[in-house]
């Protein structure tokens, strides 16, 4: 990837790249080195989820690419089973931590669970 990707305007006034590197299914014992490439060659979005089980991975890829972490925009997402305030903020900081940084750029709901819409409805903002 040359250049710089489009950026897109969330309704915060966010801005995040248009196009990024997803790590589902990514292998933890590859997701490192794939990252570490990715931001290497212009990437500047990497996305991944705590149920993916690579966000150490993922973590330790961004420190290894020598990309500044301000210039890298980092999304993950909650679980299912993590629905809730108080379950929510703890998934937070486990993915906090697992992914060795000290904020995220985007926190996403995994896919919302419809019967359990109370504990969504009920996040934390």
């Amino acid at each position: 990837m040359t250049g710089k990707s489009t950026m897109i305007t969330l309704n915060n006034g966010v801005q995040m790249p248009a196009l990024g590197l997803g790590v589902f299914q990514s292998p933890p014992q590859e997701t490192a080195t794939a990252v570490t490439t990715a931001l290497q060659h212009g990437y500047r979005l990497i996305d991944t989820a705590a149920v993916y089980g690579n966000e150490k991975e993922v973590g330790e890829g961004i420190v290894a690419s020598g990309v500044d972490r301000g210039e890298v925009f980092v999304t993950t997402k909650l679980w299912l089973s993590d629905f809730g305030h108080d379950a929510t903020l703890r998934a937070f900081d486990t993915s906090l931590s697992r992914l060795g940084l000290d904020y995220l750029d985007l926190y996403l709901l995994h896919f919302p669970y419809t019967s359990e819409f109370d504990s969504t409805r009920n996040a934390p903002r």
